[in-house]
């Protein structure tokens, strides 16, 4: 079984798209369960979504966030492989079925990803070259930026019990500090098509109410050199970009005025560094 997640909070009529985008998979060789966490939404989500035609696993919840959202939806999915869809997002009909036969053809891999295609305010945009999704034992590049998108994701539910699950202390960035805590002992693969129709620019959307979104990579960071389980080779290059980000970072702070905020990180840096 694959299990598909979908958190959403306040987004009725976009949850109900991505919800039948999920119904309309074609000639996926696994059932499929779909469980949508609604996050406390005080919209119509919960009547919306009891029109629409399929089997639908409908979870309310009090506002959490969209870690504990995902969290809580993993705990109660049955399937032995878990994939995840924003609400704002949307998949093409294929998707499951090409990353299905994808685990078939490379039984070492447990998570994959697929291209996508990006909309901002209802127009395309090209991604720049380095958005480029890796595939291969590829930290280095994980912790440059995040290049795996939840969306995207078909991940065997075996990797969460290695890696752990979404930090739900992070208001941001809690999908690049899990593909860190994975991608330092598995490779990622990746369909090299698009099939996911990836939103942004709508109100609402998280990423854009976050001020500094390295402050939380670098935290992640930090976790990860301070959790033990990476190679010296993995460790020195997250310790030459966590002294990038804490760079720019604290830079960028002093000049705002924040400097009790840059000394803060300063001295986290320091720590995970000394350790």
């Amino acid at each position: 079984m694959i299990s598909v997640i979908i958190p959403t909070f306040n987004r009725a009529k976009l949850v109900v798209d991505a919800v039948r985008s999920v119904l309309d998979q074609k000639e996926v060789p696994e059932k499929v369960e779909v469980i949508v966490v609604d996050d406390g939404s005080t919209d119509d989500t919960e009547q919306t979504l009891a029109k629409v035609n399929g089997e639908i696993e409908y979870i309310r919840r009090e506002h959490s966030g969209v870690s504990a959202a995902r969290n809580l939806g993993i705990s109660i999915s049955r399937g032995e492989w878990i994939a995840f869809l924003d609400s704002d997002d949307l998949w093409l009909p294929g998707k499951l079925r090409e990353q299905m036969k994808f685990f078939a053809a490379h039984p070492d891999i447990f998570l994959c990803q697929t291209e996508e295609i990006w909309i901002r305010n209802g127009k395309r945009i090209n991604p720049r070259k380095y958005h480029g999704k890796p595939s291969g034992d590829c930290f280095p590049l994980l912790l440059e930026r995040c290049l795996v998108s939840p969306s995207a994701v078909v991940v065997h539910r075996g990797l969460f019990d290695f890696a752990g699950l979404f930090d739900e202390s992070l208001p941001a960035c809690e999908d690049y500090d899990l593909w860190l805590r994975i991608g330092c002992r598995f490779p990622l693969g990746l369909v090299e098509k698009p099939l996911v129709i990836k939103r942004g620019g709508h109100e609402g959307q998280l990423s854009a109410t976050i001020a500094s979104l390295d402050r939380y990579r670098i935290e992640a960071i930090v976790k990860s050199i301070r959790s033990g389980r990476l190679s010296p080779e993995q460790r020195n290059a997250a310790q030459k970009i966590l002294d990038d980000k804490r760079r720019i970072y604290c830079n960028g702070c002093r000049k705002r005025g924040n400097f009790s905020e840059a000394s803060r990180v300063e001295a986290l840096v320091q720590r995970a560094l000394r350790d």
